[in-house]
């Protein structure tokens, strides 16, 4: 068996893209088929999935025949870079941590009996009764920080403030809350 010439490979790629010439894709298949599952072998991949991964390649080859440029590459380039790409996507896909059913954050939040509802309130009551004895500067950084939840430069630009001076006022508020909350440093 002789094997086809660059030249060749390259006329049948462009072949199947104008005409969708089976007899070409033969002849790419039969070239390519072994040569990139031994490529993908040689990869890590295992030969079950190199076998895979190889007609996914030349199936590509089939659909995407257009996107082939002689100018650019030769057949066996563009077809072991196809094959290299799908190799790299099944290991992304074999990194990829399946979804625990019973992770708590994938969980809905449990409803909350009526005593932790009043708890709650008595908490967020305490909490506006602090945030309300802050003095206004300290309250408007808090509020632009936590409740709209802009970073600390946003709020500097906003304010006409130095980001040390923010970051301060941050500071000595939280303080302030935490000794009006009962809550330890």
């Amino acid at each position: 068996m002789t094997l086809p010439s660059v030249d060749r490979l390259n006329a049948a790629i462009c072949a199947i893209a104008a005409t969708r010439d089976r007899a070409a894709f033969q002849i790419v298949f039969d070239h390519f088929a072994p040569r990139v599952k031994s490529y993908l072998v040689r990869l890590g991949a295992s030969a079950p999935l190199a076998e895979d991964l190889a007609q996914e390649a030349l199936l590509t080859v089939w659909r995407k025949a257009a996107l082939f440029d002689p100018a650019r590459a030769s057949a066996s380039t563009w077809i072991f870079t196809i094959a290299r790409n799908l190799r790299i996507d099944a290991i992304r896909r074999e990194r990829r941590p399946d979804l625990d059913p019973n992770d708590p954050s994938l969980q809905p939040e449990a409803e909350r009996d009526a005593g932790d509802s009043l708890d709650w309130g008595k908490a967020e009551d305490r909490l506006r009764t602090a945030l309300a004895a802050l003095p206004k500067e300290q309250a408007e950084i808090i509020s632009l920080s936590f409740l709209a939840e802009k970073p600390h430069s946003a709020i500097a630009a906003e304010l006409g403030l130095p980001l040390g001076t923010v970051k301060s006022r941050i500071r000595l508020a939280m303080a302030r809350l935490r000794l009006a909350l009962g809550d330890s440093p």
